[in-house]
């Protein structure tokens, strides 16, 4: 019994732990829109005068994930001054594109109009995801500017544009008669590809191409790149193996990040390219890079 009582304790403890009021976001699942996906954390940082901000989009393919956070994700960037913002999206399996990048484009939009509010600088905020997040925040710094400057919703007047992206395995082109030749077959194999356009079999979204021919070009974040784009900074893991070896290999896979550096070196965008043992930068990490880019 004396066991029992004190793992209880222990265990009451361990959450106490990690679950401290300064781990929590200074505004919880405030919403950016009126799906219950539409829903932004945010956590204010303390400093003289307006704060720069990151936003964090997370992966899953967009059919899956989540904006949680973990006290060591954001912790760093508020002892830097930086605030933070992680963000919830609709997904594919509910509404194809353009529904989650067009999300994650309003919640820029949403939060810049809360500037005044929760002291942020508009000309400082930088995107940060991993895989789908990674491919959204790329199209969102590439994209021209979604602002609607004759909208009678203040909200969509606010800009999309962005200082700086740190993306960790994205996707660059999301065109399945892209990426295929890229990457070999394996990485039509992984449902973002198909989902993203509402089907639900690679083979449908193949006999459908000519029906989403456009939205896979618009989406592909390969196809925005100019040269007045912001830094990019880019991270792969090191298997740079062709073709890939399976699904989940091919749609993170390094060559992306290298179609894409070519393309960003081709017209003059600031772009870095880590893949160990092939591609170094001068930054340390992407939390280096991002930290550089919004204290400038």
């Amino acid at each position: 019994m004396k066991f029992i009582l004190a793992a209880a304790t222990a265990a009451l403890l361990s959450v106490g732990a990690t679950a401290s009021a300064d781990d929590l976001p200074t505004h919880a699942n405030v919403p950016y829109g009126p799906h219950a996906k539409q829903v932004i954390d945010f956590w204010q940082a303390e400093g003289d005068g307006p704060r720069p901000l990151l936003i964090y989009i997370h992966g899953g393919g967009w059919v899956a994930g989540d904006k949680q956070r973990r006290a060591t994700d954001v912790k760093p960037f508020l002892d830097k001054g930086i605030s933070y913002a992680a963000i919830n999206y609709r997904l594919t399996g509910e509404v194809p594109l353009p529904a989650p990048v067009h999300d994650a484009a309003r919640a820029v939009q949403f939060l810049r109009s809360k500037a005044s509010d929760w002291n942020l600088r508009t000309d400082r905020i930088a995107l940060t995801g991993g895989s789908a997040g990674a491919c959204t925040s790329m199209w969102l710094l590439c994209h021209d500017d979604l602002a609607d400057p004759d909208s009678e919703d203040p909200i969509a007047r606010e800009s999309t544009r962005v200082t700086a992206a740190a993306a960790s395995a994205g996707q660059t082109s999301i065109d399945p008669k892209v990426i295929e030749p890229w990457l070999g077959p394996g990485v039509l194999k992984h449902r973002m590809i198909n989902m993203a356009v509402g089907e639900s079999t690679m083979a449908g979204a193949l006999a459908n191409y000519d029906k989403h021919h456009d939205l896979y070009v618009e989406f592909s974040p390969y196809n925005h790149v100019s040269g007045d784009d912001p830094p990019l900074y880019m991270s792969y893991s090191a298997d740079m193996t062709l073709p890939s070896k399976n699904a989940g290999h091919g749609i993170h896979h390094p060559v992306y990040g290298v179609k894409m550096k070519e393309k960003a070196d081709s017209v003059g965008q600031e772009c870095h390219l880590a893949i160990p043992g092939h591609f170094k930068t001068p930054f340390a990490s992407a939390n280096a890079f991002l930290i550089t880019k919004l204290l400038e």
